[in-house]
């Protein structure tokens, strides 16, 4: 018999989360609240219900992919929450970018009404999550980590376990950081080869093999270089990534020096109206620094 999932949140990640559950055979009960999306979600084959209550229902895992922390507490412990009428043992598995002590405080609070939860951070694009591209870096007991590898398998190509409680959380945000400074590197080398007049294409595809070679210019090198900034991951959401980051360095007394960088310039492209564009537009801000015309 087919294993029951819920999963709150089905937008850009969600929505590939979902499919790839369907494909592997799991029963899925999902919400959202852009009615699109559940649409979308009914069509693949998916059981749309009416709260994130009712994703709980029979299930044994509920999986949860919302934009903040703050937004996930209230899913799990709000009125018409995941916990309301959750079985003791059912097993939450927030794979939301979130604060890491937000982690930890949620995890304890369930904990004590029976119910387990690990903090299941995704790294990769939501294009790489279409092709089921991902790897799952989670915090939590080893038994909760273990009863959910069946869980992770259905959406993912491998899961990590990074310790307890907000290990995961911890442990995408330094994937994040790093990300960022390959981001920056590329846009940056990028930029000077178009103000020099390099042909463009040549120049990607020579970083692609040279020494200097990343998933990043693979992924986001054409976007850049062609001005296609079709989301898979959005200005708006990089930007609060970011600023996760650098709170958790000012927290630890870590220098966070390209973050800080990184955190600025897509914060400028959020001000120059690219809010929902995927996080790679930034590079128009160091085209605009160069004097070179904005690509809309």
């Amino acid at each position: 018999m087919a294993e029951r999932v819920g999963v709150v949140g089905m937008g850009l990640m969600g929505s590939a989360f979902t499919h790839h559950l369907l494909q592997s055979g799991f029963k899925v009960q999902g919400f959202d609240i852009d009615e699109q999306r559940v649409r979308q979600f009914h069509e693949r084959g998916g059981e749309p219900v009416e709260s994130p209550a009712a994703t709980a229902r029979g299930a044994r895992w509920v999986l949860t992919s919302l934009p903040t922390s703050e937004i996930v507490r209230e899913v799990v412990l709000g009125p018409n929450g995941i916990a309301q009428d959750a079985p003791r043992g059912l097993i939450i598995a927030d794979a939301s970018t979130s604060r890491p002590q937000d982690s930890e405080k949620l995890g304890a609070e369930l904990a004590e009404r029976g119910i387990r939860f690990l903090d299941s951070c995704v790294s990769g694009t939501s294009a790489m999550a279409w092709k089921k591209d991902l790897i799952v870096i989670a915090g939590g007991t080893v038994e909760d980590f273990n009863a959910c590898k069946p869980l992770f398998a259905g959406f993912s190509r491998a899961a990590y376990h990074m310790g307890p409680v907000g290990s995961g959380a911890m442990a995408k945000l330094i994937i994040n950081l790093i990300l960022f400074g390959n981001r920056l590197a590329l846009a940056e080398g990028l930029v000077l080869g178009m103000k020099a007049g390099v042909e463009g294409e040549s120049l990607l595809h020579v970083l692609q093999d040279a020494a200097c070679s990343s998933k990043t210019m693979i992924d986001k090198g054409p976007k850049m270089l062609k001005g296609d900034y079709t989301p898979e991951g959005q200005v708006k959401t990089s930007l609060k990534d970011a600023r996760l980051a650098l709170e958790q360095g000012a927290r630890l007394g870590a220098p966070m020096l390209v973050t800080s960088l990184w955190t600025q310039l897509q914060q400028a492209a959020y001000q120059q109206g690219l809010t929902d564009m995927d996080s790679s537009s930034f590079i128009e801000v160091l085209r605009n620094m160069a004097g070179l015309p904005t690509r809309k």
